[in-house]
């Protein structure tokens, strides 16, 4: 029991450090300037180093002190969570687009007739050869980083679950096995909750002082303190390690290698229940990565929001889903078949749940030049009105106008006066040629108009809540499957190929295609060096169908 609670603690640390860096995957790209195809290969690279080695270690679990190994493990783990951190303290403090100058800058973004259109600008600025080159090292350390949480990874839950199992009588078994995997569902959640709090702090907190921030976090420019989350999660990490170095080891009977792969791999109920799991994982891979960024961009939430929403509602449902199928399992003694049944049963009832999901979210908002054009206004080479501004083509500092369509800079919206409020912050713009209430000349607030669909977010939480609930059911019984099938002996290397195949097929490709699924639905790319970095607006109804 107590290395039940010692797993269970470990296993939520470990998965705080994956589920943070999921809610803040969409401020990572903004910070450094990723589409959603690097972000979900980053995503997924953890998996890589697992991969290689998972089958390997598990088959040799048999052989191995495998809660020494599960510290060892551990401490690796926590290497990582604080190498994800590093690129924070490497790179130069974080540059935005502004109407107002700076510590940073004298340039403005504002409409500046008689201005040259060379006029200086943030977003022209980055592109230098030390700024490339600095982008590269961020990449190269968040992938070296994510490649060792996965070594890391390896002992933990192969060699977690069997010592378990080899331990616990056939009755309990599934109670704890349900324990450990509700308390595992908890650390993404946490890992999102410790999300929502670090992104509330602005990313330079240790740089610049509050007075020279001029963003809230409701901007679309602003970026989180993304980093902090990781030395609280590696530190955690840490502590959990510890007693593991105290248990005491076990030692099955031994066989040959390939002999133990072809009779796992031959049995057709462990082959069939583990693609069955590969489906499901595919799909949770995705949406774990970008369900954050999804719910920012069709509800127009914060990502802290956001966060907050998963870690709280969706995370928690999934973890009562896991804890009910366990109960049900240990109450009624259920045999294989009727294992079956219920993880059948749970599937399609929460495919009917989740289909209206396909029509509850918002339509993208009214981009002047993007999503919205007016006759009157555009001629061929985009807005009339704002043509004697010479506005740098790369500027983005989103503002919302009076007349209900949001522009992406105060000078492609032809404003040209910014008045500012007492703490510096930008209160409106007016005198904005472009924008036009009632034959008058209207004004503009700072940051997006939002998605204005804010009525369907609650049915939204609460039919993917309750399709996490149901899903996740037949969480304990598809794993009873697995262990009640198979030869006692080859349980943890069972479970190592097990977790080697939702990897190859499902934990490492899920990310990158739902990635490269979003990427295809954006309609304006920001741009770095004459290449596309991240994403500014997508196509919201492509977005959620895809």
């Amino acid at each position: 029991q107590f290395f039940v609670f010692c797993h269970g603690l470990l296993q939520l640390s470990q998965l705080l450090v994956s589920g943070y860096l999921k809610s803040s995957i969409s401020t990572i790209e903004r910070r450094y300037g990723l589409s959603s195809q690097t972000s979900g290969l980053l995503a997924s690279f953890n998996e890589v180093g697992n991969t290689l080695l998972i089958v390997f270690i598990s088959y040799f679990g048999s052989r191995v002190h495998r809660p020494r190994f599960i510290g060892c493990g551990a401490i690796l783990v926590s290497l990582a969570g604080f190498l994800m951190s590093l690129p924070h303290f490497i790179t130069g403090p974080y540059k935005y687009d502004q109407s107002v100058a700076s510590m940073f800058s004298n340039t403005t973004d504002l409409c500046q007739p008689g201005v040259p259109g060379s006029q200086g600008n943030l977003s022209d600025a980055g592109c230098t050869p030390h700024a490339a080159r600095e982008n590269h090292e961020v990449l190269l350390i968040l992938f070296i980083a994510q490649a060792l949480l996965g070594i890391g990874g390896v002992p933990i839950q192969p060699f977690g679950i069997s010592y378990i199992d080899d331990f616990a009588s056939e009755r309990n078994s599934p109670l704890y096995l349900g324990i450990l995997f509700s308390v595992t569902i908890i650390g993404p959640g946490v890992g999102f909750m410790l999300g929502s709090a670090m992104l509330r702090f602005y990313v330079d907190i240790d740089k610049v002082t509050g007075d020279e921030v001029q963003l809230t976090n409701k901007d679309p420019r602003w970026v989180g303190a993304w980093w902090l989350g990781f030395l609280v999660a590696a530190s955690l990490v840490a502590i959990s390690a510890v007693p593991y170095f105290f248990f005491p080891k076990e030692m099955p009977k031994e066989v040959d290698f390939p002999l133990v792969l072809l009779r796992n791999l031959r049995h057709p109920v462990y082959l069939l229940v583990v693609l069955a799991q590969v489906n499901l994982s595919a799909m949770v891979a995705g949406l774990a990565t970008f369900m954050g960024k999804f719910l920012e961009r069709q509800f127009s939430l914060t990502a802290s929001l956001a966060n907050m929403i998963i870690g709280a509602v969706n995370i928690p449902g999934a973890m009562v889903g896991i804890v009910v199928g366990g109960a049900i399992l240990k109450r009624f003694q259920m045999s294989l078949r009727q294992c079956s049944a219920m993880c059948i049963l749970g599937m399609f009832l929460c495919l009917l749940v989740a289909f209206p999901l396909l029509f509850l979210g918002c339509p993208t908002q009214k981009v002047a030049g993007v999503t919205y054009r007016e006759s009157l206004e555009y001629g061929r080479t985009g807005l009339e009105c704002n043509l004697q501004c010479n506005c740098p083509e790369k500027a983005y500092n989103p503002i919302c106008g009076s007349n209900a369509v949001e522009y992406i800079s105060p000078c492609s919206a032809g404003c040209r006066v910014v008045n500012i409020n007492a703490d510096n912050s930008v209160l409106n713009y007016t005198n904005c040629s472009c924008i036009s209430e009632n034959g008058l000349v209207g004004f503009a607030k700072p940051g997006t108009c939002g998605t204005g669909c804010s009525h369907l977010f609650l049915p939204f939480v609460v039919l993917s809540c309750l399709a996490g609930i149901l899903a996740s059911t037949s969480h304990t019984p598809s794993f009873m499957l697995i262990l009640r099938s198979i030869q006692p002996e080859d349980k943890s290397f069972a479970v190592g190929i097990q977790f080697m195949l939702l990897r190859v097929l499902a934990w490492m490709p899920g990310p990158v295609l739902y990635g490269s699924a979003i990427d295809t639905t954006c309609i304006l790319w920001e741009k770095k060096c004459d290449k596309k970095a991240a994403c500014r607006y997508y196509d919201n109804n492509l977005f959620r169908q895809r």
